[in-house]
């Protein structure tokens, strides 16, 4: 098991055990404005070796799927599991939408077993950021759609911290590519794994914090945070394999469309789904399907992406 992955259950435990462990909320910010920045900067990198005219059609493979994704999950939640019209919406945009810390851990568990992907795959975590949102917010204002604060929503998620420091970090990559960046190569690429172990340290923490809203959530809640990221990962598998992506590029789009959001998606859609329960969304998405992704998920994937070569 990878060590990122220990550090995370340790979190865990120590949640669990009512330890005093805990990291400063100023920290903590840090570590993700750290990792943010530098996915973005390894992708730029990579993405100013590549003509933009090869990915459009990738791109807009995933970006139709990031349109498309919350359907079935919304049907799923509505039909089975029986949930009012604001809180099926807003679990479905936050399982449309994509975790970073996900694609993290994935490119870490790649490249410790050696397994090329495209190096602009970063561009596609940005891409999938926002139009689950937006579905999410369509499907729960049906009929009352002038009463979205859309600027506000747009505001949040476009010039969100998340979306802001990815494409930055991109657009920075790109423009002073992989020479430019060897005065700061120390900082942001040298030292990723290690600030991404203290980063899942305090995502321990925090999904064990969320034990209790498991709890209320309910067994369905539990065992839709499985079964629906292992669904969305053949789904995402089948359109990568579709558009040409290698079996690293494959496993990784399997865990993006397996993923789901708890920083974007929950600030936008407090703000358009007021009504919805938050400790739904974000209780499942932390407390099952991160925990599951990362220790269990994204191996699984790869073996996806091997058995689909066409």
């Amino acid at each position: 098991m990878d060590p990122v992955v220990l550090f995370f259950l340790l979190g865990v435990f120590a949640k669990l055990a009512r330890s005093d462990l805990r990291l400063p909320e100023a920290l903590y910010e840090t570590l993700s404005i750290f990792l943010l920045l530098a996915i973005g900067l390894k992708g730029g990198i990579e993405l100013a070796k590549v003509p933009l005219g090869s990915v459009a059609v990738q791109a807009f493979a995933v970006l139709a799927m990031g349109f498309l994704l919350p359907l079935p999950a919304f049907a799923i939640l509505r039909g089975l599991g029986r949930l009012s019209r604001p809180d099926a919406a807003s679990i479905a945009a936050h399982y449309g939408s994509v975790s970073v810390v996900t694609f993290a851990v994935a490119t870490t568990f790649l490249s410790k077993r050696e397994v090329a992907y495209e190096t602009h795959m970063p561009l596609f975590v940005a891409l999938l950021e926002t139009p689950a949102i937006v579905t999410g917010i369509l499907l729960a204002r049906m009929g009352t759609l002038a009463s979205v604060r859309w600027r506000a929503v747009a505001h949040e998620v476009l010039l969100g911290k998340t979306l802001v420091l990815l494409l930055g970090g991109l657009a920075i990559g790109a423009a002073v590519g992989p020479d430019g960046i060897e005065p700061i190569k120390p900082m942001f690429i040298d030292l990723f794994k290690g600030v991404l172990a203290l980063f899942l340290l305090e995502m321990g923490l925090v999904a064990g914090g969320r034990v209790a809203d498991l709890r209320r959530a309910g067994v369905f809640l539990i065992g839709f945070g499985v079964v629906v990221p292992l669904i969305f990962a053949c789904i995402g598998a089948i359109v990568a394999r579709l558009v040409g992506l290698s079996d690293g590029g494959t496993a990784l789009l399997a865990t993006m469309a397996a993923s789901a959001s708890y920083i974007a998606a929950p600030t936008a859609m407090r703000i358009a789904v007021p009504e919805a329960n938050p400790a739904l969304s974000i209780g499942v998405a932390l407390g099952v399907t991160f925990p599951f992704n990362i220790t269990l998920g994204i191996p699984l994937y790869l073996r996806l992406a091997e058995a689909l070569r066409f």
